[in-house]
């Protein structure tokens, strides 16, 4: 596969904040569709994400962005009117309605034509359901749809690659199934990179997982090989075994185990949120977490 095969292709880049790694020689590839980067809080998710959004510069190591390089003036300048960016904290100006904000967004994609770029406005509140409250201010708006204007911002102009960092943070069960809807829509004919430390998110929507640790790249590949690292070292017991790595009690009244099973022991059916668990306690030997 050649360079420009992938959409994204991220080799060795490292950054460095305070003399200590945020991101130590990270390696991916991301392809059409939508790939999950699953980590824990200061794992450098969003690290990565703004060097891929080029609002932060790598230290060392090679990125391409739909063909482009990010670390060249006329790359960046390409990268930035391909890529629709999702921040953790969108940057709202309250005063501003829906249609007011998603219109500025526009107005710094360089669209300079009034009405279409109002059409263009329209269209991407309809797709993520925002029509009828298109007029309203920002500040009257409920949390989910101001998730709801940042994501329908971030695809103003049909961008060919979407970052999204953590979009369901916050939100309540039925705004994160109705977001789930919204990305995995998305993720249709372009790709997604949607950085959360929700393994639910990843287990519904994605079609690849990346997960990052302090930095490092601890495991990609897919969803279900992700659960498989799990296979044989979760079991169901009457009480809490104390020599499992993690155990709680279910709503069934048993405990679920996590770990390595003692003789004998009820093994039950893993999931990616328990393949995940085992990867980041260290439990999984190097060349079962390699993939």
């Amino acid at each position: 596969m050649s360079d420009h095969d992938s959409p994204v292709d991220v080799h060795a880049l490292s950054v460095n904040y305070r003399g200590r790694p945020a991101l130590d020689r990270v390696t991916f590839r991301l392809q059409p569709g939508v790939t999950g980067l699953l980590g824990p809080n200061g794992a450098g998710k969003t690290t990565l994400l703004r060097v891929l959004a080029t609002a932060t510069t790598a230290d060392s190591g090679g990125l391409t962005v739909l063909g482009h390089d990010p670390a060249t003036g006329p790359g960046k300048l390409a990268v930035r009117r391909a890529l629709g960016y999702l921040p953790q904290n969108p940057g709202f100006h309250p005063h501003f309605t829906a249609l007011e904000f998603v219109d500025y967004v526009a107005i710094l994609k360089e669209m300079t034509d009034r009405r279409a770029r109002r059409t263009e406005a329209l269209r991407v509140l309809e797709a993520v359901g925002l029509s009828d409250q298109r007029s309203k201010r920002i500040k009257a708006l409920s949390g989910g749809m101001r998730q709801r204007v940042a994501l329908a911002a971030a695809i103003i102009g049909d961008p060919e690659l979407l970052v999204l960092d953590e979009p369901t943070v916050g939100l309540d069960p039925e705004q994160r199934l109705r977001f789930r809807e919204l990305i995995a829509d998305l993720g249709e004919g372009r790709t997604v990179l949607l950085s959360t430390h929700q393994t639910e998110d990843v287990a519904a929507l994605c079609h690849r997982v990346v997960v990052l640790d302090r930095g490092v790249v601890r495991f990609q590949g897919l969803p279900s090989e992700l659960t498989a690292l799990a296979a044989g070292r979760v079991w169901s017991s009457g009480e809490r075994d104390r020599s499992a790595l993690a155990g709680w009690r279910t709503g069934e009244g048993t405990f679920r185990n996590i770990g390595s099973p003692p003789p004998g022991a009820e093994l039950v059916a893993p999931t990616l949120e328990d393949g995940y668990l085992l990867l980041l306690d260290g439990a999984l030997s190097s060349e079962e977490a390699v993939r």
